[in-house]
């Protein structure tokens, strides 16, 4: 989310989580942080998460404890021992990975102890928003015992396939929303969302 009146409109649609992006390469960076203090004052019951590649953690923790974020997203090359540093800090911890033909699951191992979510999201030139999935085919290769977000190319028109039992796994808890459902770069459609929502909750 980039703009508030537009995230007000998603968060009166009740999603569990609200993004917020702060890599300044992405076409969809939240902007300065001097100037989100209207983020403090969304809705009590939807989680805010901080999205972050690569950035030191005296900066990821200065954005946390200024905007009142509940989890960081660390979509980089973060290491084990990054995300270890982060959950001692008191941070809710989710690591991203791209997943691909030849991306292999056991990379996930040595994060577990250190993360409540892992992101598996579509292997792209881009960190992320890409705009296409991945082979869903390829969770079921995944035996670890932390809870995953799908992402990666998610539009509308899955609803009813992802409520299909082929695509469930025992430690799928949701879905992570992007590209697929803006009008342009971090504007998202409160109108196509409530179809997926209503699709998904059916």
């Amino acid at each position: 989310m980039c703009r508030e009146a537009n995230a007000r409109a998603v968060a009166a649609l009740m999603p569990d989580f609200l993004g917020f992006i702060f890599f300044e390469k992405s076409p969809r960076h939240a902007g300065d942080v001097e100037q989100l203090g209207w983020v403090q004052h969304l809705p009590k019951g939807i989680k805010k998460v901080g999205v972050f590649v690569n950035e030191a953690p005296e900066w990821v923790l200065t954005i946390v404890e200024t905007l009142g974020l509940d989890a960081v997203q660390l979509h980089g090359d973060e290491s084990p021992e990054y995300c270890a540093a982060m959950a001692k800090k008191g941070l809710t911890v989710w690591k991203a990975f791209g997943v691909g033909a030849g991306f292999s699951f056991g990379k996930t191992a040595p994060y577990e102890p250190h993360c409540q979510y892992f992101v598996f999201d579509a292997k792209g030139p881009q960190r992320g928003g890409n705009g296409v999935p991945f082979d869903w085919n390829l969770l079921g290769q995944y035996a670890g015992q932390t809870p995953f977000l799908l992402s990666g190319g998610l539009g509308p028109e899955h609803g009813l396939l992802l409520r299909n039992a082929e695509t469930r796994h025992p430690r799928l808890i949701g879905f992570d929303l992007n590209s697929r459902f803006e009008t342009s770069p971090g504007l998202k459609d409160p109108g196509r969302l409530k179809l997926f929502f209503d699709e998904i909750k059916h």
